[in-house]
Parts: C-alpha cells; structure tokens; sequence
C-alpha cells in the first residue's frame, strides 16, 4: 500500500507539472550518498583526486579530474579555493561583469560542484548497491554550462552520465563569451547488469575559455515494473471513482 501511495504522488505530481522544477521520486529508497554535495570534508573548494591532496573531499564521491564544490553564492563572487589555480577559481556571473545570471545556487539549493571540461578532465563517480539486474534505475540531476572567470571566449560543451558500462549524454550546449546556460534538469534511464554499478559524470568542452559543467541534485531510484504501474493506475482509478461518489452524495445532501 506505502508503494502504491508513492506511485499515485508521484504520477499526480508530473500531471500537475510539479515535476519541472523539483527531482521527481519514484517508489523505493533514492541510491545515492550525498546527492545534493552538502557533505564535505574540507569545507568548499578543489576536490581531492586518487594521486593529490587539495581542498576537500564529498562524502560518498570519487573524483580525479579538476573538479570543484562552490558554496551557495560564492560562484560568482569569492569562488571556490583552487591549490593548482593558485587563488580562488570563480564562474563569469553578473556579480562579475558578465551580462549572464548565475544563480547562488542550483534548484536544488546549497552547494553545487563544477567539473572542468578542458583541464585535467576526470570523472566524479560513486559506486551503487542495491540496484537489481535487468530493471530500470532512473538518474536525475540538475546541470547548467559555465566559463571561468578572468577568461573569453565561445565553447560547446556536454555532459557525460554513466552507469557500469552504458553512457548517455546530455545535448551539446553553445555558450557565449562569458555566458551561463542556466539550470537545466535531465533524466537518463538505465539498465544495471549487475547490483553494484559505478555512476559517474564527466564534463566535455572545448577552449579557448575553461569550459566547467555544473551539477547538484543528484538521485537514482528504481523504475516500477509494468504490474507496479498496473497497480499504480487501478489506484487511480479507485481515488477517482471515490471522490465522484463523495461529490454525488454532498449534491444529494445539498
């Protein structure tokens, strides 16, 4: 029954549209640590890689490629310490001089991290457990394309979503000098061969401006089986026939 009321939210929250600016939720616990990077060792800044010990760590996470975690509000402003920029590493923003918003944060509020698509490029990955074999797992994820400050130019950049041995892609964004695409929101669907799988993201893009791809809210939840969604839909139809019967008797009453 606790599963049937989550399918039934879950499907009366995209009817309503609810879906467009939170991460939907399907049945079953979300897979991931850590998703929306608030969990840190080290407080904001470069995260560590397998060989180099910088800044900070994410709880849950593996990272070895230039890749940083950005308070809330510091993208554009402070920035977030870098041991190999030398300084602080900030994102062009209107706080800076770009014509472009950037946001203090992603939709999904508090930290976000930034993955360079030039420089050093390597994955932020976290292994999951729990995933069942030849089922569906869906990933969500909020995403937008950026440029480092102090830098201009036009790049094309993309974003990587992997999990075990499939890849799927986000489409190809063209940013303008000093731009930012805005938040985006995507969902990939997968099919796990095994129960533990490694999920990564991997930024691509292209000089002469450090390309970095931005990345908060990050969930995987199992997608119901065709009887789940059978379920599901004779749920619905049992609410609805329930509340044409309550209008029925208040007419009758009235």
């Amino acid at each position: 029954m606790k599963n049937l009321i989550s399918m039934v939210a879950f499907v009366t929250a995209v009817g309503l549209g609810a879906a467009a600016h939170a991460t939907p939720t399907f049945p079953g616990p979300d897979l991931v640590t850590n998703g929306n990077f608030e969990s840190t060792t080290g407080g904001a800044g470069e995260l560590s890689t397998l060989s180099n010990a910088y800044n900070t760590n994410l709880t849950g996470w593996s990272n070895d490629g230039y890749n940083f975690v950005f308070a809330s509000g510091t993208g554009d402003t402070t920035g977030s310490p870098s041991a190999q920029f030398g300084n602080n590493l900030s994102l062009w923003g209107k706080h800076n001089g770009s014509r472009y918003v950037l946001p203090a944060s992603s939709p999904a509020g508090g930290n976000f991290v930034a993955l360079d698509g030039a420089f050093e490029v390597g994955s932020l990955s976290q292994t999951l457990t729990g995933l069942t074999p030849g089922g569906t797992v869906a990933v969500s994820f909020y995403y937008g394309f950026g440029q480092q400050h102090g830098f201009d130019g036009v790049t094309n950049q993309s974003l990587d979503v992997s999990l075990g041995s499939t890849t799927q892609s986000t489409a190809n964004f063209v940013v303008d000098n000093h731009g930012f695409t805005g938040w985006q929101f995507g969902t990939f669907y997968f099919h796990p061969t095994s129960s533990t799988e490694t999920l990564s993201f991997l930024a691509h893009g292209d000089l002469p401006v450090p390309p970095f791809a931005l990345l908060d809210g990050v969930t995987a939840n199992a997608v119901p089986e065709p009887a789940a969604w059978a379920m599901m839909l004779v749920g619905l139809g049992g609410l609805g026939a329930l509340a044409r019967r309550r209008r029925a008797v208040s007419a009758v009453a009235a």
